[in-house]
């Protein structure tokens, strides 16, 4: 099934306490269509300035994403830098620039509205509701943001929530967004907001779905290196809506697979600076992976308290 995503081309400076990587390829839809190019054919909506290499273009083109939405407008390409400390838990944003993301208004190739599964990676509010406009019959739609829509363009975020399915934050998003402090009523205040789902995306601690009747909690993969937590949100929200897309099925057995290897794409991509080890992994890596997760959490019923 088609997989359409609309988000940000960027490049990248990113200083960790393991180095400092500058002018990376980076942005929402990178990470996701990198990420996605190992589960379904996957098609980006994004701009790019006349600086951009074209080999960063060919290189998702090469893994089978579909680039005929991407376009190049004059000016610099949308950069951002920043840097993380040892807990490695959030980037302190040193300097943002959207030059020609600024003006960024998608617009969807024909081919592209048959679209079934859509995600609407970190862009204004008023844009992802212009996708859905465009698009014509999706099975499920997805959207991220981040705190400075919530605060910025609040009124038109939550026009939007009422015309998503599903929506991806973070812990301080979601109470930002609802106003509670506990993440269970942050998520169901949510809910009642407009999407059907809600996925909780808590870093090193794992994930959490809630629907309306059911909540899913997805730990984290311990791993002994972590270099680079950037884009690890876009790749989990790819794992998670690539598994789904392959399937076409959009239901409790599905979900949880899906939480499982949005959490498997997540722990790949921190591992090295950029998109460096999403480059590396193989389907053979992700499907070790999952089992890793499987070994992790399964436990068998309890039995019998009597001595």
């Amino acid at each position: 099934m088609s997989l359409l995503v609309v988000g940000s081309i960027a490049l990248d400076s990113v200083e960790t306490p393991f180095g400092l990587k500058e002018d990376v390829l980076g942005g929402s839809a990178t990470y996701f269509a990198t990420s996605a190019s190992f589960f379904t054919p996957t098609q980006m909506v994004a701009v790019v300035g006349d600086d951009l290499p074209q080999s960063y273009l060919e290189s998702l083109k090469a893994r089978g994403v579909d680039i005929d939405g991407v376009t190049r407008e004059k000016g610099r390409t949308f950069r951002w830098k920043g840097c993380y400390g040892y807990q490695l838990n959030e980037a302190e944003t040193l300097d943002t620039q959207l030059n020609v993301f600024q003006s960024f208004s998608p617009r969807l190739p024909e081919k592209y509205r048959d679209a079934r599964f859509v995600f609407l990676g970190n862009i204004h509010p008023e844009l992802q509701s212009q996708v859905v406009d465009q698009v014509k019959a999706p099975r499920l739609v997805a959207a991220d943001t981040m705190n400075y829509w919530i605060n910025s363009s609040r009124p038109t975020l939550l026009k939007t929530l009422k015309r998503v399915n599903l929506l991806f934050v973070n812990d301080a998003e979601a109470r930002q967004i609802s106003g509670e402090h506990n993440i269970v009523r942050a998520a169901r205040a949510i809910l009642a907001m407009g999407p059907q789902r809600v996925v909780v995306k808590r870093g090193e601690y794992g994930a959490l779905l809630f629907e309306r009747d059911h909540v899913f909690a997805c730990p984290a993969l311990p791993l002994a290196d972590v270099f680079d937590p950037t884009g690890a949100g876009d790749a989990f929200a790819d794992g998670f809506m690539g598994t789904l897309a392959t399937s076409d099925r959009v239901d409790g057995e599905m979900l949880r697979r899906a939480m499982v290897m949005g959490s498997v794409m997540a722990a790949f991509t921190v591992e090295k600076f950029s998109l460096e080890r999403l480059h590396e992994v193989s389907r053979t890596d992700i499907r070790t992976r999952f089992s890793e997760f499987k070994r992790l959490t399964h436990f068998e019923d309890l039995g019998s308290l009597e001595g």
